[in-house]
């Protein structure tokens, strides 16, 4: 007999770091390009950027501080970290995090999908407490990929931001609004260098930090990458909508990566998502990577704009390549001050 246990979203948090960046702000304004150059490729008009000092591991402490709040201060059996910019090499962020946030000596642990960190954090937390081995997982996503960003490309530094995003799972019934109702993953690693720092890794160790900058920087292959998004994320889009047979029209909430407004539409137009479905951000906190799902959805739970068990479709792209859809049912959540 199938398990009756599911998964329920119970809490919403983030956080964005003060320093906002708009457009035509220096040292944007300085590259070869304008503002509305900017926005009318990206659909990003500003964006937020840590200042020095500030690491992705205090920005998941703030996001994680909300979503636990959000949730009513639950027990915590597992934390689970997801992040392109770690604290350090080693060790993770993640255990770090948990004992800031007071949360004892729980598992804690890292996860690296790039922009579909999200997606896959979902997918970890899902599976510990669908098989009995938590009953409460706080899911982090925090990003501050302005510190892997060279000032000077002009195809990542208009668009790559920093922010963190957190939602606590909490077990329950797969009829509660909030239930994860199923999750498909995806990856491809003969695309590993459509989004890559060269330099810094076991592959190519720089101790010295000899490297040039653009290779200790995240490099993408823009054009590429655009494709590749938008084909993966309706391939896996359609591949979830099928498994939960869900009707495209009868998703209430359409959230993808935040990578560009222009994928963003082009993957709802080709799955078929109505106009009034789909919601993003991306003008107002540029590309957050891992964190972008999350922020979304925390702006949605303080404007209530989407309904007490809508079904909602999360979807993302990222480096490594990999891919990923989550359906839910919208969460049971009130905004927190």
């Amino acid at each position: 007999m199938a398990s009756s246990l599911a998964s329920v979203v119970c809490g919403i948090g983030s956080f964005l770091p003060p320093r906002i960046v708009a457009n035509g702000d220096p040292p944007l304004s300085e590259l070869d390009t304008t503002a509305e150059w900017i926005r009318s490729r990206t659909g990003i008009e500003r964006r937020r950027w840590v200042d020095p000092g500030t690491s992705t591991g205090d920005l998941a402490v703030e996001a994680g501080r909300a979503a636990l709040r959000s949730a009513g201060d639950p027990v915590v059996d597992l934390v689970v970290l997801t992040t392109t910019t770690p604290d350090h090499h080693s060790p993770g962020t993640a255990p770090w995090v948990a004992a800031r946030l007071g949360l004892g000596t729980v598992p804690a642990f890292d996860i690296a999908a790039a922009c579909s960190g999200f997606t896959y954090g979902l997918a970890v937390g899902d599976a510990w407490i669908r098989s009995g081995s938590a009953d409460c997982v706080l899911v982090l996503a925090a990003e501050t990929l302005s510190t892997i960003t060279d000032p000077a490309d002009r195809g990542t530094a208009v668009v790559f931001a920093d922010g963190a995003g957190a939602a606590v799972l909490r077990s329950g019934g797969p009829d509660e609004p909030g239930a994860v109702q199923a999750v498909c993953l995806g990856s491809d690693g003969t695309q590993k260098d459509l989004a890559v720092v060269n330099a810094g890794g076991s592959r190519r160790p720089d101790p010295e930090g000899a490297a040039e900058l653009a290779d200790r920087c995240l490099q993408m292959r823009g054009p590429d990458m655009f494709a590749h998004a938008v084909r993966r994320m309706t391939e896996v889009s359609r591949l979830l909508l099928e498994r939960l047979e869900w009707p495209v029209d009868s998703v209430g909430a359409f959230i993808g990566h935040q990578a560009n407004q222009r994928i963003l539409d082009k993957v709802a137009d080709l799955v078929g998502v109505p106009a009034a479905s789909r919601f993003a951000n991306i003008r107002e906190v540029g590309n957050t990577s891992s964190a972008s799902i999350p922020l979304v959805m925390d702006d949605l739970v303080r404007t209530g704009a989407v309904p007490c068990g809508s079904r909602t479709l999360l979807t993302a792209f990222g480096g490594g390549a990999v891919w990923g859809a989550v359906g839910l049912t919208w969460p049971d959540i009130k905004p927190t001050p």
